[in-house]
């Protein structure tokens, strides 16, 4: 089982760029598959991106492909989430998931594949 924290958030500007990190504990983080997801007032949690365990593999939601950049450094246990060209609707409170994997190198899309989630970080862009 994975500790994950979630930092960076913040109040940026349309067009502004910010970057999420999460921390997770645990000595086994290279045989996580990790994702980032969001969930705005009112609206149900949606997917963002993910990344393989080897970081070889990503996805990304149509929204933000092109803008967001999922990485990770196994070596700090950490995910990262690079998102430049911030628009109003990018407003949301992030989370990272962690997700146990034996050997596939892939990439998870729904939420229900995950085992482990961080409290959120709270993204707000204002127009």
């Amino acid at each position: 089982q994975a500790q994950l924290t979630e930092s960076g958030g913040g109040l940026v500007q349309a067009g502004d760029s910010l970057r999420l990190s999460c921390a997770a504990t645990g000595r086994t983080f290279s045989s996580y598959a990790m994702g980032w997801f969001r969930q705005a007032p009112g609206l149900e949690r949606e997917f963002v991106t993910a990344i393989s365990r080897s970081g070889t593999n990503t996805g990304y939601a149509d929204s933000v492909r092109g803008r967001f950049t999922i990485s990770r450094d196994n070596a700090k246990n950490t995910v990262y989430l690079q998102m430049n060209s911030l628009k109003p609707e990018d407003t949301a409170v992030y989370y990272c998931a962690s997700k146990v994997t034996s050997y596939s190198d892939g990439v998870y899309y729904q939420g229900y594949r995950y085992n482990d989630w961080g409290q959120g970080t709270q993204v707000t862009v204002s127009s």
